[in-house]
């Protein structure tokens, strides 16, 4: 299956990846797997987000020195001027709903580059993220097969596709509470109506999800980064009974070479190093990590009342506020700087980048406090943690289903309000903060099941990545059909892909 041992040139695929961290960090991590399999990968994106990845690709060509393994090459073309302040090139810079717009105008925009990329280079294949969803059309005028990256569990893509096919909250009550069924799935999946997007009131980002949703289809087939032992139930529906062609090669993020640095435009921050040096001294599984990505901002009254939850579980606590919110004099309870550094020895706030996958698999960790985005819900998993649920909008709610009543490896805190603003989320109280963390921690029969299930899908992670894994062989059996078609089709034929199989 190794497309390296191929008496020709390599693959050539191009990566295309939606400008935001979260999107890009996995596109560089699978262009380091499949430059491990022999293939050409080009990253295609702007210098500002070239950059997030810069130290990821270029710790991964570090250890192809040597080998026969490609290089892998950053394709850097000018962001699209549309107006925006010089250096504002992502989704993580934007602070204005009328930056919001001129932001994805420019996204809009990058087909010009994408094309000429294609004409000048007629890759054999493009992978480029779901909301590119113009890249389908694009790549077949110039006759190459693209996949699709939904950057999502096939979970959620999978009620995402029983919601837009159904649209339930259409016949929902309407309160906030009500419970809406997603029909068509493999379990019963019940979401109050508070915890969706409402297309009554988000019409464009209906739109956009039925855009995406469509292009995806067309596709020569979709990439997943999951395994199938996480979500099979999942994989059979999406590739059986939505008869989506889907290829499944995460963990990506167990590719990496870079655990310490991934997705930091700079050096390493002093806090990073001090955060692990104060983890080797916690004993094995004492410590709740809490991050919330890159989006998520909270107020200052929910900063407080995760403050007093944190102190009140009685746990050492790693926290990473990064964009959470304001200075902590607007939140801090009287008496918290006593228990964080370098004041107090139970507590550790990194302020701004934290080496995510470093901690999650440090030995002292005991609990992850997540918003369930899904790169954050995989790199748990795989470092064998589980986690404490608390979803704010996108895939989120979807992903706490899929880790709470699913997989069972988590424990919901109970956030019922869908939306990105700190204006839409009622204030979840310190004591039921540290319920939740006790519940996950603690030493109860429930939670020693949970710990226990936790472990034993990281091992069923680390394993798929190997050689015979199942991912591993999705993405030798993805090469060789990418190889099979580049034998029977010339390069730059105007030929458009059908969906023969699909």
């Amino acid at each position: 299956m190794a497309v390296k041992d191929e008496q020709q040139s390599p693959l050539h695929i191009l990566l295309f990846p939606f400008l935001a961290p979260g999107h890009l960090i996995p596109i560089a991590d699978m262009a380091a797997l499949f430059a491990s399999r022999g293939v050409r990968c080009t990253i295609l994106t702007t210098p500002v987000n070239a950059a997030i990845i810069r130290s990821a690709v270029d710790r991964a060509n570090d250890a192809f020195r040597g080998s026969d393994c490609p290089a892998i090459d950053i394709s850097v073309v000018p962001f699209p001027d549309v107006g925006l302040p010089p250096g504002v090139e992502n989704g993580n810079a934007l602070t204005s709903p009328a930056d919001r717009l001129k932001f994805f105008q420019a996204v809009a925009e990058l087909r010009e580059p994408f094309d000429r990329f294609l004409a000048d280079n007629h890759p054999d294949a493009v992978v480029s993220d779901s909301f590119f969803h113009w890249s389908t059309d694009a790549a077949a005028e110039h006759g190459v097969p693209r996949l699709g990256f939904l950057g999502s569990s096939m979970f959620a893509g999978s009620c995402n596709e029983s919601t837009l096919h159904n649209n339930p909250l259409e016949t929902a009550a309407d309160d906030p509470d009500a419970l809406v069924s997603l029909p068509g799935l493999p379990h019963r999946v019940e979401l109050r109506r508070s915890q969706m997007m409402d297309p009554k009131k988000r019409p464009d980002h209906w739109a956009l999800l039925e855009s995406v949703n469509a292009a995806d289809q067309k596709s020569f087939g979709e990439v997943f980064n999951s395994f199938h032992e996480l979500e099979p139930d999942y994989v059979e529906h999406y590739q059986t009974t939505l008869g989506r062609r889907t290829w499944l090669v995460g963990p990506v993020a167990l590719a990496s070479k870079d655990m310490a640095g991934r997705g930091s435009t700079s050096a390493r921050s002093p806090d990073a190093d001090s955060c692990l040096r104060w983890l080797d001294t916690k004993q094995p599984g004492s410590v709740v990590y809490v991050s919330f990505g890159t989006l998520i901002r909270f107020s200052p009254a929910e900063l407080h009342e995760l403050a007093r939850g944190l102190d009140l579980s009685g746990k050492n606590f790693v926290w990473v506020l990064g964009r959470a919110g304001p200075d902590s004099s607007e939140w801090m309870p009287q008496g918290f700087a006593d228990l964080i550094t370098p004041r107090g020895d139970r507590g550790f706030i990194i302020r701004g980048w934290a080496p995510q996958m470093l901690i999650l698999n440090h030995r002292a960790l005991g609990g992850f406090v997540t918003h369930c985005g899904w790169n954050s819900t995989l790199e748990s998993v795989s470092a064998g943690v589980p986690m404490v649920t608390w979803p704010r909008f996108a895939d989120q709610f979807q992903n706490e289903k899929l880790i709470v009543e699913v997989l069972k490896v988590g424990v919901s805190i109970g956030a019922k309000d869908y939306g990105s603003g700190i204006e839409n989320h009622d204030v979840i109280r310190g004591e039921v903060i540290a319920e939740s963390i006790g519940k996950l921690m603690g030493s109860s029969e429930e939670s020693d099941a949970i710990q226990r299930k936790a472990k034993d899908l990281g091992a069923e992670a680390r394993s798929a990545v190997e050689n015979g894994g199942s991912s591993y062989n999705d993405v030798g059996r993805l090469m060789d059909e990418l190889m099979a078609r580049r034998s029977s089709v010339k390069v730059g034929e105007d030929i458009i892909p059908t969906n023969d199989g699909l």
